[in-house]
């Protein structure tokens, strides 16, 4: 690729994705682009990139030399073999006080934009500014849509879940509470032929018993008081799509049965009607308990079981995976930022060492809320200091 400026009047001939893991950063990218005369999209990373680019045609990528989950230098090389024809730009930090990313060719000051360097006089990337230095992970390794961390553990669930997301297979996510076994779900789904369908969650747990059935499988008029016309359940509406059971776990038995059926055969039948309905749905259940011991307990049905555990992933915790902490604080903090239109605030050093050492019980919500309270706290400071990730000199 060419070392030279882009000029942008050549780059607008085509789609753009901008792809940063900081959303200011592409926030302010997109704005300076002018949408009315090309389509743009976002990636939330080197990793979402190249799924974007994979279903969708782009003719110029901006890409932050900042992203966090993969190596610029070994994303672009990827690029330039994937997609010879695709313009990779990366997009310079401008200086602080300009608090631009981005300049047009009509703004002479500062040109902010240089292609990818693949000639001797382009200079390279300098070593502060990049985030990871080891080896990117390889592409089926690579983070699910939406997702962020590239530990070990997480690279063989990534591996696994795009393994088994171009197939029907039925998938069932082991995990404790608040590691994100919905956004696997969602993963699997986006990267799926059925893309483009419904993606329906049903929280098991928190709809009554007497409700279940009829949101589940639907109702047809006056078949019990108060069903005042007809209504198509949740499985109902997943046709074409993906069903996620959130919370399995804590279906009663006697939806246990019903369900079996729909898990076999497909199909559907309404309160109230006689008729049987055909439902193409993929079916995906999660849970945050030990569903073989709930077997031997005889408060889940084994045949249940082995209809839903075809394709078992197993999510682990957050401390099992500390090195994915700090990415995750990061980009919660950044979207606490753009979302209350304040300043990019940091973690200070000592702060990062303060939550690698947390145990993170609930996982990666619990860190969530650290954040989001940590951001209150530090005010109008640029940094998170350890005392803002406590409060009165204990941890949340």
């Amino acid at each position: 690729m060419s070392a030279a400026t882009v000029p942008f009047f050549e780059a607008e001939q085509g789609r753009i994705l901008v792809a940063s893991s900081r959303a200011a950063f592409r926030k302010e990218l997109l704005v300076r682009l002018r949408p009315e005369v090309v389509g743009t999209a976002e990636a939330s990373g080197g990793a979402d990139a190249l799924l974007q680019l994979a279903t969708h045609d782009f003719r110029t990528l901006l890409l932050d030399p900042l992203i966090e989950d993969l190596d610029v230098s070994e994303l672009v090389d990827t690029l330039h073999v994937r997609y010879p024809q695709l313009r990779v730009v990366v997009v310079e930090k401008a200086k602080p006080a300009e608090q631009q990313y981005i300049d047009f060719p009509e703004q002479k000051d500062s040109a902010c934009v240089k292609s990818e360097a693949r000639a001797e006089e382009d200079r390279p990337l300098p070593a502060t500014e990049r985030v990871r230095t080891e080896p990117a992970p390889p592409p089926n390794c690579l983070p699910l849509p939406g997702m962020i961390g590239t530990s070990r553990r997480m690279q063989k669930l990534y591996r696994l879940a795009r393994l088994v997301a171009p197939r029907d297979t039925a998938v069932l996510i082991v995990g404790p509470t608040g590691t994100g076994k919905e956004l696997v779900a969602r993963g699997i789904h986006d990267s799926s032929r059925r893309s483009r369908g419904p993606f329906i969650v049903v929280n098991c747990a928190a709809i009554p018993e007497s409700l279940l059935e009829a949101e589940l499988f639907g109702f047809t008029r006056g078949a019990f008081t108060g069903a005042f016309q007809t209504r198509l359940g949740r499985i109902h509406a997943a046709h074409g799509g993906t069903l996620l059971l959130d919370e399995v776990g804590e279906l009663p038995l006697s939806m246990q049965a019903k369900l079996l059926r729909f898990v076999q055969e497909g199909e559907v039948q309404r309160l109230g009607s006689a008729d049987l309905f055909r439902v193409d749905a993929r079916l995906i259940a999660a849970t945050n308990v030990d569903l073989m011991q709930r077997v031997r307990e005889k408060q889940f049905r084994e045949d249940l079981y082995y209809r839903l555990a075809v394709f078992p992933l197993d999510l682990p915790s957050l401390s099992s995976r500390d090195e994915d902490i700090v990415p995750l604080a990061n980009h919660f903090l950044e979207v606490l930022c753009c979302k209350s239109d304040a300043p990019l605030k940091t973690f200070s050093a000592a702060s990062q060492t303060f939550l690698r050492k947390h145990p993170w019980p609930g996982n990666v919500r619990e860190l969530q809320h650290w954040i989001e309270r940590a951001f209150v706290l530090a005010e109008t400071n640029d940094q998170i200091e350890p005392e803002d990730l406590t409060m009165n000199g204990e941890p949340f």
